[in-house]
């Protein structure tokens, strides 16, 4: 059997093409619907696409986000609680998350039959079960990335408490950008100390 480690890392790449290729896809579609535009010949399915595409990225990003753990926290406020506290707060916030995703897929799957038999007004031939797919599809898949970082999210709550992820980039760069600038100025000194 598989560890916890090796499928979250498939799920991540899972989520990660389907993003880069709805990237990719938009990229294509807004290039070409502006080219065809400047040229005089709009493409009449351009903007009801793109639209869709654009909330496909955001349910499917959203999903690859909660598994990095990228979405906005208050790890602050939550170190702040001592380690019985923290892991309460930890498991009330995923309940929490886990049944609003689990409404939200619940609704998305009834509005997909409530939308069966209807298309898109610019493709007649795309039906909108598909395109609003997104949705339930999208929450699943984000209670799945919960589901996978749960393990890790439980222990930083039993542990030392959770990292902020923004801080500790913010932090790296900041002694990245201290270091370059001591070797550049460190540099400086010795080429200058060399000259007559």
């Amino acid at each position: 059997m598989q560890s916890l480690a090796s499928i979250r890392n498939a799920f991540e790449r899972f989520l990660e093409w389907i993003v880069i290729a709805l990237v990719g896809a938009l990229t294509i579609l807004i290039v070409l619907g502006a080219a065809c535009r400047y040229l005089g010949a709009s493409l009449v399915w351009y903007d009801e696409t793109a639209s869709i595409g654009l909330v496909w990225l955001t349910y499917y990003g959203s999903a690859l986000a909660a598994l990095k753990g990228a979405h906005i926290g208050f790890a602050g406020l939550v170190n702040a609680f001592p380690p019985r506290l923290r892991v309460a707060a930890t498991i009330f916030s995923e309940a929490c998350v886990f049944l609003f995703f689990g409404l939200l897929a619940w609704t998305g799957f009834e509005v997909l039959d409530v939308l069966a038999g209807d298309h898109m007004v610019s493709l007649p031939e795309v039906p909108l079960r598909l395109t609003q797919s997104s949705i339930p599809i999208g929450a699943v898949l984000f209670m799945i990335a919960e589901a996978l970082r749960l393990p890790e999210l439980l222990k930083a709550a039993a542990g030392e408490g959770f990292v902020d992820h923004e801080i500790e980039e913010a932090l790296n760069a900041a002694e990245a950008d201290r270091s370059q600038a001591s070797g550049a100025a460190l540099g400086r000194a010795v080429t200058g100390s060399a000259a007559p």
